[in-house]
């Protein structure tokens, strides 16, 4: 699915809704950066499989909030206490929280906020106090310890 839209770039490289001056470009909204990354080569297949192996977990796990209602039937047959978790949801979160506890603090912080919540590495270098074009750096170590814990050749 393409998804394409205007933004214009600052004399750093960093998206802005209304730059003064700068160039303009057009992304694909859908695509994750992850993939925006695997797209340019700035990660390697096995990076990106590790990332989207991460990514997989934390959505089959449903650990992101909720925004809008569950239309699935309970399976708890409608007791008061909700929907139970299946087992497939329990197995990823177990995934989810071993491969985050693999790659430790600040690797685990850029690696979720980047391949789970899908921010750009601008947002996220911004968000850990970072300097500038530090993440991908960092990212690119996360996922080399992340493609080591799930054994990827």
């Amino acid at each position: 699915m393409r998804q394409l839209a205007e933004r214009t770039l600052d004399e750093h490289g960093i998206q802005r809704a209304a730059a003064k001056r700068g160039r303009s470009v057009r992304v694909n909204l859908a695509e994750s950066p992850l993939g925006w990354l695997a797209a340019r080569g700035l990660i390697d297949a096995r990076q990106s499989e590790a990332g989207e192996r991460l990514r997989a977990d934390y959505e089959r796990a449903a650990i992101a909030p909720n925004i809008t209602m569950r239309w699935s039937p309970r399976v708890d047959g409608g007791g008061p206490g909700g929907l139970d978790p299946t087992g497939a949801q329990i197995a990823a979160k177990r995934r989810f929280d071993a491969a985050i506890a693999a790659l430790g603090r600040g690797l685990g912080d850029v690696a979720w906020r980047v391949i789970c919540a899908g921010e750009g590495l601008p947002v996220a270098e911004k968000a850990l106090g970072w300097p500038a074009r530090a993440g991908r750096v960092v990212l690119t170590l996360a996922l080399d310890r992340l493609a080591d814990h799930y054994r990827l050749p």
